[in-house]
């Protein structure tokens, strides 16, 4: 484990966490985590090792789509906690929602030809989940293990946009959580 703090341009202070987690699916692969604390709102956030855990399960499903570039059996994933201000502006820049959200998945732009293998950087808001987790009255970390994996389903290709999507998605959650040890992370109508 690599640890360093760097201070971007903005002046928050960033703890950054760099790990090799094997992603245990098919061939080997390497998920290079980046774990960046850029804000938490004084909330609790989870473990290097949890978010570890939580990544490696999704980009390690079956039915995810692991990004391949030049023979790469590594690929880079940043993820950013964030307080509600720096949110909101993401949220605002690039959904045109002027309002924190509790998660969002940025995909690669990488031209062709690059031997770079990037899957991503998703960005959670730690007092939105924090504030959710309590309103659905259900454990933070489990919470917070749900935003990880719908982030990076998001960074493979899936979406919720329509009622179809949304069942796909929400199927591979479910079947991602449950490799985990957690319940379904949506309320059923038998519930």
């Amino acid at each position: 484990r690599r640890r360093r703090k760097i201070k971007p341009r903005g002046g928050n202070l960033i703890n950054l966490y760099t790990d090799g987690v094997s992603v245990p699916r098919g061939a080997p692969m390497e998920l290079q985590l980046e774990i960046q604390i850029a804000g938490a709102g004084g909330t609790v956030v989870p473990s290097r090792a949890q978010f570890s855990q939580w990544a490696a399960a999704a980009a390690g499903h079956p039915r995810i789509q692991r990004p391949a570039r030049a023979g790469k059996k590594s690929a880079e994933l940043t993820i950013r906690i964030v307080d509600t201000a720096e949110m909101t502006k993401l949220n605002a820049r690039y959904r045109g929602r002027n309002r924190a959200t509790n998660v969002l998945a940025f995909p690669p732009d990488i031209p062709a030809g690059l031997p770079l293998c990037v899957l991503g950087d998703v960005v959670i808001c730690a007092p939105t989940v924090a504030a959710e987790a309590a309103q659905l009255d259900k454990p933070s970390d489990e919470h917070w293990a749900h935003m990880v994996v719908h982030g990076i389903l998001h960074l493979c290709g899936y979406d919720h946009q329509s009622p179809a999507e949304a069942a796909q998605m929400e199927t591979v959650e479910r079947e991602i959580l449950a490799g985990l040890g957690m319940p379904p992370p949506y309320a059923t109508a038998d519930a």
